[in-house]
Formats: C-alpha cells, sequence, structure tokens
C-alpha cells in the first residue's frame, strides 16, 4: 500500500507560495508539478520550490498521470472548470477558498466528486489549527452550555486599484469571497446552516462588495454577528458565546495560536495550541491522508459544509446588489 500522494499545483500565486512551504511537515506528500498559464510564471515558481515539473497550461497537469493531487489555487471563478476537468481525470482535489464563485458552480463539483468517488475538499485551514479543534471539544463537552451565538471578524484596508484581483469582478474580487468566507465558515462550524441571513454593506465602484456586516439567524433564536471588509482592518478575533461562558479566539481567529476559556466563578483559562509550520500542514494531511484511506470527502470539512457556506456567501452577496459568475 502506497505511503505518498503525488501533488500539482494549478495557479502558482501568493497563497500557493505559502501553502507548499508546509509540504515537508507532511511525510509523504510532495509537491512534483506546478502549472500556469504562463509558461515563465510555472518554471519561476518550480524553480525557487525545487519542483521537477512546471506546464503552460492547467490543462497539462490535469493529464499528468504522475499527479495524485491537485491544490486548486487560482482565482475563485476558475476553480470550477479546472475541477471538473481534474475530476474527471480521476485527480483528488484540495481546492481553494471560496470553493467557486457560485452556489450553482459548487453543487456542481460537489455532485461531480460524490459522482466519481473522488476526493474533494476546500481548503479552509481555519478547521484543522489545533486551537480550533480544542475549541470544539470544549464545546462538545459542554465547557460553556449550548452555544447560542458567534462573532466574527476579519477585515484588511486596501487601497482601491481596479487593476488588482481583489478589486475585479471577474475574478472573483470583493470582500466576502475572499475574507467573508472565514466568518461564515467559523459560524456554520459552530451553529450549524442558519434559517435567515441579512446583510448590510458597501461596494466598489467595480461592482464587488467593499465590506459587509452579517446577521445569520436561526429558528431556535441563535445568531451570528459576522463583519468582513476590504476598506478597513478589522481585530480578526472571534467569540463563541454559550449558556455557561464563553471562549474568545484570539486574533488572528482563522489561524489561531491561543484560545481563552471563560466561566462565571472562575479563572479565565488560556490555552495556547500553535499550528504546526505555517498551519496550512494540517489541512495538506487531511488531503494526503484521506487520499491514501481511500475516503472520498473530509469528516472535518465535510462538502456539504462548503455548499452551505457558499449559499450564505451568495446571498449575502446578492443583498449586497453583487452577482458573480464561473470563468469558461
Amino acid at each position: 500500500m502506497s505511503t505518498e500522494t503525488r501533488w500539482g499545483i494549478v495557479g502558482p500565486g501568493r497563497i500557493a507560495e505559502n501553502v507548499v512551504r508546509d509540504f515537508p511537515h507532511v511525510d509523504g506528500a510532495t509537491v512534483t508539478a506546478v502549472a500556469s498559464r504562463s509558461i515563465d510564471r510555472a518554471r519561476d515558481f518550480a524553480g525557487r520550490h525545487g519542483i521537477d515539473t512546471a506546464y503552460g497550461s492547467y490543462a497539462e497537469l490535469v493529464a499528468d498521470p504522475d499527479v495524485d493531487v491537485l491544490y486548486l489555487a487560482t482565482p475563485h471563478p476558475q476553480h470550477h472548470a479546472v475541477a471538473l476537468q481534474a475530476i474527471a481525470a480521476g485527480k483528488a482535489l484540495l481546492v481553494e477558498k471560496s470553493f467557486t464563485a457560485t452556489v450553482a458552480g459548487t453543487v456542481e463539483v460537489v455532485e461531480a466528486a460524490r459522482a466519481a468517488g473522488v476526493f474533494v475538499m476546500e481548503a479552509m485551514w481555519t478547521r484543522f489549527q489545533p486551537a480550533v479543534l480544542r475549541l470544539q471539544e470544549l464545546v462538545t463537552d459542554g465547557a460553556i452550555g449550548e452555544v447560542r451565538s458567534v462573532q466574527a471578524d476579519l477585515g484588511v484596508a486596501r487601497e482601491f486599484d481596479p487593476a488588482d484581483r481583489l478589486f475585479a469582478k471577474e475574478l472573483g474580487g470583493g470582500a466576502l469571497l475572499d475574507l467573508g468566507v472565514y466568518v461564515v465558515s467559523f459560524a456554520q462550524l459552530l451553529l450549524g446552516t442558519p434559517d435567515s441571513v441579512r446583510a448590510t454593506g458597501s461596494t466598489f465602484p467595480t461592482g464587488v462588495d467593499a465590506e459587509a456586516a452579517l446577521l445569520l439567524g436561526w429558528d431556535d433564536g441563535r445568531s451570528a454577528t459576522l463583519t468582513t471588509s476590504l476598506r478597513n482592518a478589522l481585530p480578526g478575533q472571534a467569540r463563541v458565546f454559550g449558556t455557561e461562558g464563553w471562549i474568545d479566539v484570539l486574533p488572528r481567529f482563522h489561524h489561531p495560536a491561543t484560545i481563552v476559556l471563560h466561566r462565571p466563578g472562575r479563572d479565565a483559562e488560556e490555552i495556547t495550541l500553535p499550528p504546526v509550520g505555517t498551519g496550512y500542514s494540517h489541512e495538506i494531511a487531511e488531503v494526503h491522508e484521506g487520499v491514501l484511506a481511500g475516503r472520498t470527502e473530509s469528516a472535518v470539512m465535510p462538502l456539504a459544509d462548503t455548499v452551505a457556506v457558499m449559499r450564505v456567501l451568495e446571498e449575502a452577496a446578492g443583498q449586497l446588489g453583487v452577482h458573480f459568475s464561473e470563468a469558461p
């Protein structure tokens, strides 16, 4: 039985630069190829990271018989088409968030993966951080009673530049798909899928969302208040409120090292559990182990949760007058 997975990188951009550095922390997971629409970019990336093969098209990488798993790190609207091609070729996938640009695109990829029996997972590294796993254990054990509410914020100050991917509608720009996905996924992890979504915010001249405040509601009265922005920096903190206490997730909550448990009548309990490497090693290991075990999805980041999060993001964006489409 093999103990190795051979990986290809689709889209050697900023996030791929960070993720590829964590592969040495996962025994048996090796990056063997990289693809870009620019062969020069692919060769440059390969040279700097010691990768054997560089391709000037995504199709060439998808067709490579010596690659088992693709890490898909192109702009959001480009995920859909490449993912479908990869699934058809029997390649396992780790797909950067947001998973696609639309709910319809996400559902199509998920259905194709399930029909083909191919492992596919959203690259939501937050759910694999040791501190977040500990938070889930505390919640499951009843440390703060019943969870009734979640607060989370994530924002950065970016000068408006219509040429930048973050502000380009055709590239899935805006705060929600890039940063809002974190706050929504965190709330979904702890509270499940909401019954209502209310959003307020503003847009940039290019038509993408600049900032958004979301109120997610559940029919039993539970709630999540979430904020994301490209207009201004936000602390990046989260709080989980229960009937018998609360847990602070210290900044930045989407890859935290420390959580603080607060319970009435007791001293605050600080728990520090730093990630291995930069923090991407844990999601890489999840895919690596899942593929070797013959699983088709992750129990930590299941595909149903990815679909649920995309539904919230699309509903929120729509309320701000923002509608995305998948790239052809």
